[in-house]
Protein backbone atom coordinates (compact mmCIF):
# COMPACT_ATOMS: atom_id res chain seq x y z
CA UNK A 1 0.00 0.00 0.00
CA UNK A 2 1.18 3.57 -0.67
CA UNK A 3 0.04 6.98 0.45
CA UNK A 4 -1.90 7.66 -2.73
CA UNK A 5 -3.11 11.25 -2.91
CA UNK A 6 -0.79 12.42 -0.12
CA UNK A 7 2.37 11.21 -1.87
CA UNK A 8 2.95 14.61 -3.47
CA UNK A 9 2.76 16.23 -0.03
CA UNK A 10 5.27 13.71 1.30
CA UNK A 11 7.70 14.54 -1.50
CA UNK A 12 7.17 18.27 -0.91
CA UNK A 13 7.84 17.80 2.79
CA UNK A 14 10.99 15.74 2.18
CA UNK A 15 12.44 18.22 -0.30
CA UNK A 16 11.52 21.29 1.75
CA UNK A 17 12.81 19.73 4.96
CA UNK A 18 16.15 19.02 3.29
CA UNK A 19 16.43 22.68 2.28
CA UNK A 20 15.36 23.85 5.73
CA UNK A 21 17.94 21.70 7.51
CA UNK A 22 20.75 22.10 4.98
CA UNK A 23 20.67 18.38 4.20
CA UNK A 24 21.60 16.69 0.93
CA UNK A 25 19.22 16.56 -2.00
CA UNK A 26 16.79 13.67 -1.39
CA UNK A 27 17.56 10.58 -3.46
CA UNK A 28 14.49 8.82 -4.86
CA UNK A 29 14.09 5.13 -4.00
CA UNK A 30 11.46 2.59 -5.10
CA UNK A 31 9.93 2.88 -1.62
CA UNK A 32 10.50 6.62 -0.93
CA UNK A 33 13.55 8.81 -0.37
CA UNK A 34 16.95 8.77 1.28
CA UNK A 35 18.32 11.99 2.75
CA UNK A 36 21.87 12.43 4.04
CA UNK A 37 21.46 14.69 7.06
CA UNK A 38 25.06 14.77 8.26
CA UNK A 39 24.47 15.00 12.01
CA UNK A 40 26.28 13.05 14.70
CA UNK A 41 23.06 11.39 15.87
CA UNK A 42 21.34 11.31 12.49
CA UNK A 43 23.67 10.67 9.58
CA UNK A 44 20.93 9.51 7.20
CA UNK A 45 17.16 9.23 7.17
CA UNK A 46 15.02 7.03 4.97
CA UNK A 47 11.52 8.33 4.29
CA UNK A 48 9.08 5.63 3.23
CA UNK A 49 6.13 6.46 1.03
CA UNK A 50 5.29 2.73 0.99
CA UNK A 51 3.51 1.67 4.19
CA UNK A 52 3.05 -2.09 3.75
CA UNK A 53 4.58 -4.59 6.17
CA UNK A 54 6.90 -6.24 3.67
CA UNK A 55 8.49 -2.96 2.58
CA UNK A 56 8.93 -1.62 6.10
CA UNK A 57 10.58 -4.88 7.20
CA UNK A 58 12.84 -4.92 4.14
CA UNK A 59 14.03 -1.32 4.49
CA UNK A 60 14.48 -1.61 8.27
CA UNK A 61 16.60 -4.75 7.88
CA UNK A 62 18.66 -3.35 5.02
CA UNK A 63 19.44 -0.01 6.68
CA UNK A 64 19.82 -1.00 10.34
CA UNK A 65 22.89 0.88 11.58
CA UNK A 66 23.77 3.47 14.22
CA UNK A 67 22.66 7.05 13.39
CA UNK A 68 20.17 5.88 10.74
CA UNK A 69 16.53 6.99 11.08
CA UNK A 70 13.31 5.84 9.43
CA UNK A 71 10.22 7.95 8.74
CA UNK A 72 7.01 6.05 7.94
CA UNK A 73 3.54 7.46 7.31
CA UNK A 74 1.46 4.82 9.06
CA UNK A 75 0.03 3.96 12.48
CA UNK A 76 2.89 3.63 15.01
CA UNK A 77 2.03 0.25 16.60
CA UNK A 78 2.38 -2.00 13.54
CA UNK A 79 5.35 -0.02 12.22
CA UNK A 80 7.27 -0.57 15.48
CA UNK A 81 6.52 -4.28 15.26
CA UNK A 82 7.51 -4.54 11.60
CA UNK A 83 10.78 -2.64 12.07
CA UNK A 84 11.84 -4.89 14.95
CA UNK A 85 13.55 -4.44 18.32
CA UNK A 86 16.59 -2.70 16.83
CA UNK A 87 14.48 0.43 16.28
CA UNK A 88 13.09 2.90 18.84
CA UNK A 89 10.18 5.26 18.27
CA UNK A 90 11.07 8.93 18.70
CA UNK A 91 7.54 10.06 19.41
CA UNK A 92 4.36 10.27 17.32
CA UNK A 93 3.73 12.92 14.71
CA UNK A 94 1.61 13.87 11.72
CA UNK A 95 2.10 15.12 8.21
CA UNK A 96 0.01 18.30 8.05
CA UNK A 97 -0.91 20.72 5.30
CA UNK A 98 -2.78 23.95 4.77
CA UNK A 99 -3.62 26.29 1.90
CA UNK A 100 -1.64 29.50 2.40
CA UNK A 101 -3.79 32.61 2.60
CA UNK A 102 -3.20 36.21 3.57
CA UNK A 103 -4.84 37.16 6.84
CA UNK A 104 -4.69 39.79 9.55
CA UNK A 105 -1.31 39.79 11.23
CA UNK A 106 -1.39 39.02 14.94
CA UNK A 107 0.00 41.85 16.99
CA UNK A 108 3.37 41.42 18.67
CA UNK A 109 2.61 41.20 22.41
CA UNK A 110 3.95 43.98 24.58
CA UNK A 111 7.46 43.28 25.80
CA UNK A 112 8.46 41.17 22.76
CA UNK A 113 10.28 41.86 19.52
CA UNK A 114 9.94 40.02 16.21
CA UNK A 115 12.82 39.75 13.75
CA UNK A 116 13.34 37.75 10.57
CA UNK A 117 16.03 37.06 8.01
CA UNK A 118 16.51 34.95 4.90
CA UNK A 119 19.57 32.90 4.01
CA UNK A 120 20.07 30.00 1.63
CA UNK A 121 16.41 29.87 0.65
CA UNK A 122 15.26 29.61 4.28
CA UNK A 123 13.47 32.37 6.19
CA UNK A 124 13.88 32.36 9.95
CA UNK A 125 11.77 34.21 12.49
CA UNK A 126 12.92 34.98 16.02
CA UNK A 127 10.88 36.41 18.89
CA UNK A 128 12.82 37.78 21.85
CA UNK A 129 11.68 38.94 25.26
CA UNK A 130 12.27 42.42 26.64
CA UNK A 131 15.73 41.45 27.92
CA UNK A 132 16.71 39.99 24.55
CA UNK A 133 16.36 36.35 25.60
CA UNK A 134 14.83 33.68 23.40
CA UNK A 135 11.04 33.42 23.41
CA UNK A 136 10.01 31.71 20.15
CA UNK A 137 11.28 30.81 16.71
CA UNK A 138 10.53 29.02 13.45
CA UNK A 139 11.64 28.75 9.85
CA UNK A 140 10.19 28.09 6.41
CA UNK A 141 11.65 26.69 3.20
CA UNK A 142 9.59 27.41 0.05
CA UNK A 143 10.28 25.04 -2.87
CA UNK A 144 8.02 26.25 -5.64
CA UNK A 145 4.32 25.93 -4.91
CA UNK A 146 4.83 24.37 -1.49
CA UNK A 147 6.64 25.59 1.61
CA UNK A 148 7.79 23.53 4.59
CA UNK A 149 7.21 25.16 7.97
CA UNK A 150 9.82 23.83 10.36
CA UNK A 151 11.30 24.05 13.86
CA UNK A 152 8.46 25.97 15.48
CA UNK A 153 9.40 26.35 19.12
CA UNK A 154 8.25 28.49 22.04
CA UNK A 155 10.14 28.67 25.31
CA UNK A 156 8.18 27.16 28.21
CA UNK A 157 8.36 30.48 30.06
CA UNK A 158 6.63 32.31 27.18
CA UNK A 159 3.84 29.95 26.15
CA UNK A 160 0.15 30.82 25.91
CA UNK A 161 0.89 34.36 24.79
CA UNK A 162 0.21 33.93 21.09
CA UNK A 163 3.86 33.71 20.07
CA UNK A 164 3.48 30.43 18.18
CA UNK A 165 0.59 31.86 16.20
CA UNK A 166 2.65 34.98 15.49
CA UNK A 167 5.62 32.97 14.22
CA UNK A 168 3.54 30.68 11.99
CA UNK A 169 1.71 33.66 10.49
CA UNK A 170 4.96 35.47 9.72
CA UNK A 171 6.43 32.38 8.06
CA UNK A 172 3.33 31.73 5.97
CA UNK A 173 3.22 35.34 4.81
CA UNK A 174 6.86 35.07 3.75
CA UNK A 175 6.14 31.83 1.85
CA UNK A 176 3.20 33.46 0.08
CA UNK A 177 5.44 36.36 -0.96
CA UNK A 178 7.80 33.82 -2.52
CA UNK A 179 5.02 32.18 -4.56
CA UNK A 180 4.07 29.21 -2.40
CA UNK A 181 0.39 28.35 -2.11
CA UNK A 182 0.45 25.27 0.16
CA UNK A 183 2.14 24.79 3.51
CA UNK A 184 3.41 21.41 4.71
CA UNK A 185 4.91 20.38 8.05
CA UNK A 186 5.68 17.50 10.35
CA UNK A 187 3.67 18.18 13.49
CA UNK A 188 4.30 16.90 17.02
CA UNK A 189 1.62 16.27 19.66
CA UNK A 190 2.49 19.61 21.28
CA UNK A 191 2.21 21.49 18.00
CA UNK A 192 -0.80 19.80 16.47
CA UNK A 193 -3.37 21.76 18.49
CA UNK A 194 -1.79 25.06 17.44
CA UNK A 195 -1.69 24.13 13.77
CA UNK A 196 -5.26 22.82 13.73
CA UNK A 197 -6.43 26.05 15.38
CA UNK A 198 -4.79 27.87 12.47
CA UNK A 199 -6.59 25.74 9.89
CA UNK A 200 -3.98 23.05 9.22
CA UNK A 201 -5.14 19.49 8.58
CA UNK A 202 -3.51 16.19 9.57
CA UNK A 203 -2.97 14.20 6.37
CA UNK A 204 -1.25 11.06 7.71
CA UNK A 205 0.44 9.72 10.84
CA UNK A 206 4.22 10.17 10.87
CA UNK A 207 6.31 7.63 12.77
CA UNK A 208 9.96 8.43 13.51
CA UNK A 209 12.24 5.50 14.32
CA UNK A 210 15.89 5.70 15.27
CA UNK A 211 18.27 2.79 15.39
CA UNK A 212 18.72 1.62 18.98
CA UNK A 213 22.51 1.83 18.77
CA UNK A 214 22.11 5.61 18.38
CA UNK A 215 20.97 5.83 22.05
Amino acid sequence: MSLGSTSSLVEAWVRGWAVSRGAAEPAARPWGFTVDVGQALQATRHVLTATDEATVREVAAATAAPTVWLKVFADPAPVRRWAGPEWREDGPGWLMSSPLRHGPRPGVPEGYALRSWRRGGVTRVLVTARDGSFAARGQVAPTGGTAVVDRIETSAAHRRRGLGRLVVHALCEDALAQGATTGVLGGTPDGRALYEALGWRAEAPLVSLRHAATD
